[in-house]
């Protein structure tokens, strides 16, 4: 994928029905004819112009990508490897797989978690969604020495998953897998009108 394909592909997830100003949620806007330049060299990109306020702006402005200069390429490729790892990623990863420098992969993987906790990222999940509950943790080889002596058991953790048919998928701890604290944290992320399915009820 090069920059035209990755800014494209930002255009139409964040703007499915066509492009908007952010700033004053303008629609009445039009895409900039690129043009050569005194010094030979092809104007930007991806640039568009608000009709409303004569603003120019790109898909980037009011994302996480604004500012940076850091290629769209890189940051999709970022966004993938972070929301596709079952255990997470370290800037130390992203800095190796992106071939990027630490202090930029730092940078965008602060931007992204940033971003995935963000009340738009934290919606609601709908349509049909599916609940199960697991346990995490608790290895025989995790336990200390001392509570081998005193035959104390690891402790395993439970963890919810709500998976929404080709969507979002919502992982956490809770306190328990009892049938009160599933309904409360099924309440508390899905939208009443979404079909549920689970191995329970």
């Amino acid at each position: 994928m090069d920059e035209n394909k990755a800014r494209a592909c930002v255009e139409a997830t964040l703007w499915p029905n066509g492009p908007i100003y952010p700033h004053c949620q303008s629609v009445n806007v039009y895409r900039m004819a690129i043009k050569k330049t005194e010094s030979k060299k092809p104007g930007r990109v991806g640039l568009l112009r608000c009709r409303s306020c004569k603003k120019q702006f790109t898909v980037t402005v009011g994302t996480i990508f604004e500012g940076s200069h850091i290629p769209l390429t890189k940051w999709l490729m970022a966004i993938h490897l972070m929301t596709s790892s079952k255990k997470g990623i370290s800037s130390h990863q992203l800095h190796r797989m992106l071939g990027v420098t630490y202090k930029a992969a730092w940078f965008m993987s602060h931007r992204l978690r940033y971003a995935m906790s963000q009340e738009a990222v934290k919606n609601k999940l709908r349509g049909i969604v599916e609940v199960d509950e697991t346990y995490v943790g608790g290895k025989q080889a995790n336990r200390s020495l001392d509570m081998r002596r005193r035959g104390i058991m690891p402790r395993k953790v439970p963890v919810m998953a709500l998976v929404q048919r080709n969507g979002r998928v919502r992982t956490f701890p809770i306190k328990s897998a009892n049938a009160q604290t599933l309904k409360s944290a099924m309440v508390e992320n899905i939208q009443k009108s979404a079909k549920v399915i689970t191995d329970r009820w």
